[in-house]
């Protein structure tokens, strides 16, 4: 029998936030098996705990998806971290070892934070008309005010775009045959993801959409609100740091933290913080 726990990651609140399975030990499954217990769960996320490959190294950690492995997340990261805590595992500073490399964490008082120098990529800009219809919406939601429509990513790759008020971003409703129809066009091996936001100074609010990855609404993306934080700091061209709104549309509120330190207009590191609480703990009977 293998050991899970369940946490509601990025709040402090049973039932908010975004729902995370971790599997304590995952010693003994293969990645078709990690794959299967995923979709079991379905949430947007769940993680595999295994001994590091370097043992300067806290752990490894292996994230899938309901349909895919992918290399990094955000709220995989943070509740992995908190639950390895609350475990007695690891120590209030951790390196976990994700498919991007080793992230350094630190963690305390049921939070934790992560910080990631990875690069910030971007591809081609996705037309508005394209974002408009995954949202069911009209071109005109889509602002051009400070940006365009734009692919970013800091280890998982997500279309970006922000839209003209908070009530166009309550309005939206995913659909999903835009979804497929501009996937063949979709520049990296993930699916066609979709963070749509607005912001006022350092606060954002926000909603992502990943019905390709079986995921209809996240309720928090700290890989997207990674890939928006760096971008902003780069079309800013300076440091700051921003409190992430999500999942209020949905009924699961939370808060992401983040921050990006920009260098001659070059975003150096990205950092991502928030809160989990623990809801379930069990066992696998495989």
């Amino acid at each position: 029998m293998t050991q899970y726990v369940v946490y509601d990651v990025f709040t402090d609140t049973p039932f908010g936030g975004n729902p995370l399975a971790v599997i304590t030990d995952a010693r003994g499954l293969d990645g078709a098996q990690m794959q299967k217990i995923a979709r079991e769960f379905n949430f947007s996320e769940s993680t595999f705990v295994l001994p590091p490959e370097d043992p300067a190294h806290t752990a490894r950690v292996r994230i899938f998806t309901p349909s895919q492995e992918i290399p990094f997340a955000g709220h995989p990261t943070v509740g992995t971290a908190i639950a390895l805590r609350d475990l007695g595992r690891i120590d209030d500073h951790a390196t976990l070892e994700l498919g991007v490399g080793p992230i350094p964490v630190t963690v305390k008082d049921g939070a934790a934070e992560f910080a990631t120098r990875v690069p910030l990529q971007t591809w081609h800009d996705p037309p508005a008309e394209v974002v408009a219809a995954a949202i069911s919406a009209a071109p005109g939601v889509v602002s051009h005010a400070n940006h365009g429509p734009v692919i970013a990513s800091v280890g998982l790759p997500f279309a970006i775009a922000e839209l003209t008020d908070r009530a166009a971003l309550a309005a939206a409703a995913i659909n999903i045959d835009a979804f497929r129809a501009f996937e063949p066009n979709w520049p990296t091996d993930y699916h066609f993801d979709l963070l749509v936001y607005v912001r006022d100074g350092q606060r954002i609010d926000a909603r992502m959409f990943a019905p390709l990855d079986g995921i209809p609404e996240d309720p928090a993306t700290g890989s997207a609100a990674a890939a928006l934080t760096a971008f902003l700091g780069w079309l800013d061209g300076r440091s700051q740091h921003f409190e992430v709104s999500q999942g209020v549309d949905m009924g699961r509120p939370s808060l992401i933290r983040t921050s990006v330190e920009v260098e001659n207009g070059t975003p150096v590191e990205t950092r991502v913080a928030g809160n989990a609480v623990r809801v379930m703990e069990g066992r696998l009977t495989l």
